[in-house]
């Protein structure tokens, strides 16, 4: 696990290279604020984290339990999931505004246009809205085909 990267990461840097090039600014790991968010926009009052889909346990086909340690690994994304829930929580006492990107969004069969994420995020954060959400489109297999 140490070879995991918790900055700088793929999904990350795309974000942060669309929205750059559309002119958006930001400062990065905001250290002094709750869960150390990714992106922090000062001018639009933001915060916004691109969560990685297995290390935040998301109901996603990206997502899969390991089948070794078991319980090792419920307990740990379980404690994961507790912590962003805290997290969003102080960030929104403290009056910012929250977004979340997740992984399965940005690569998968369910990712979205990197151009669509970047125009959306550019919305959000031009708008008055309080929390985003940017996740994978993804087809029930199992309903397909449709009888």
């Amino acid at each position: 696990m140490a070879a995991i990267r918790s900055r700088d990461t793929k999904p990350e840097l795309i974000i942060r290279k669309g929205l750059h090039a559309q002119g958006f600014r930001f400062r990065l790991q905001g250290r002094d604020l709750p869960g150390r968010p990714d992106l922090v926009f000062p001018k639009y009052h933001a915060l916004l984290w691109v969560h990685g889909c297995f290390w935040h346990g998301h109901s996603c086909p990206l997502f899969h339990w390991p089948k070794s340690r078991e319980d090792f690994w419920r307990a740990k994304i379980g404690r994961n999931q507790e912590r962003d829930a805290a997290t969003w929580a102080a960030a929104r006492a403290a009056g910012w505004r929250c977004g979340v990107i997740w992984e399965c969004a940005l690569k998968g069969r369910g990712r979205l246009s990197p151009g669509h994420d970047i125009d959306s995020l550019a919305c959000w954060l031009s708008s008055d809205a309080v929390e985003f959400c940017i996740e994978g489109q993804w087809i029930d297999n199992a309903a397909y085909p449709p009888a």
